[in-house]
């Protein structure tokens, strides 16, 4: 069941991705015109230049992006005593880095340099990398053997860090590392990963029973500029596919179960922030 999910989220999200949405848009409009059907091509091609233009000049992927990355706290304050660190994969390209030979990062970079800096200010803490492939056929290059060679490289060789590489989504992530670490009810974790994708990640760890406090990273919104009017098709591009691949997925993570909300926030789930807070504190 776990890989017909797996497989069928990638098959949807390839049809309804705003980028797929503009390529079918301009396919259609062609397709009728040379069927004749002219006044459905010209109502296709507008639908697809007034598509265009919108995402070009407005941030519309900031205004779907900016809710999800304000679910959490940034720099909330941390407990006196963390016993395990774990940071979602999804910052290392495998093909590339297989390619290339080093460590190629992508534009989640800051998931593993906060990863770098907490596991610095915790010496004791178990560290924990979860990540494999989201890709369907590209499962033979493993973003945990990369960060491996990473962590060794930026000072961590002699840390005991538990690399999971099996998994193919957050679901995935959270399952297989549970499954490894058997995390005790009274353990305080912190978990790493970008802002817009915590509240589905928390949500996960919620209905698996696993405790954790956020520590949020990885912003796309500028909060105090969202009405402005520029154009940058191909950043708005981008993070208006990221923000609607993710409201999808906690749609889509809650209708089967895998999450114990729609939308976790720092008020509403089942580490908040204060209870973490007082629960390091009476250590």
């Amino acid at each position: 069941m776990d890989t017909f999910f797996f497989i069928a989220s990638k098959i949807i999200w390839a049809v309804i991705s705003p980028d797929s949405l503009i390529v079918l848009l301009g396919l259609s409009a062609w397709l009728s015109l040379v069927f004749g059907w002219k006044a459905l091509s010209r109502r296709l091609l507008a639908c697809c230049a007034l598509l265009l233009v919108f995402i070009g000049f407005f941030p519309s992927g900031e205004w779907l992006i900016a809710p999800l990355e304000n679910r959490f706290i940034t720099n909330a304050a941390l407990p006196a005593r963390v016993d395990g660190i774990i940071v979602l994969g999804g910052a290392i390209s495998p093909r590339l880095s297989d390619t290339w030979q080093q460590s190629e990062l992508n534009g989640g970079a800051e998931r593993l340099t906060n990863f770098l800096y907490l596991a610095n200010l915790y010496p004791s803490a178990q560290l924990v990398f979860t990540g494999g492939n989201g890709s369907v056929n590209e499962q033979e290059f493993k973003e945990a053997e990369i960060a491996q060679i990473l962590f060794d490289q930026l000072g961590l060789a002699e840390r005991a860090i538990i690399y999971e590489s099996e998994s193919r989504n957050t679901y995935e992530n959270v399952i297989n590392s549970k499954a490894l670490l058997s995390p005790g009810a009274n353990e305080n974790w912190l978990l790493v990963t970008s802002a817009f994708h915590m509240p589905r990640s928390v949500g996960i760890f919620c209905q698996q029973q696993w405790l954790v406090q956020p520590y949020p990273v990885d912003h796309y919104s500028t909060t105090d500029d969202l009405l402005r009017i520029e154009f940058d098709f191909a950043g708005n591009l981008n993070t208006l596919r990221i923000a609607l691949r993710e409201w999808v997925g906690l749609l889509a993570y809650r209708i089967t179960g895998k999450t114990d909300q729609l939308l976790p926030g720092h008020q509403n789930y089942c580490g908040s922030p204060e209870r973490m807070e007082h629960q390091g504190a009476s250590e």
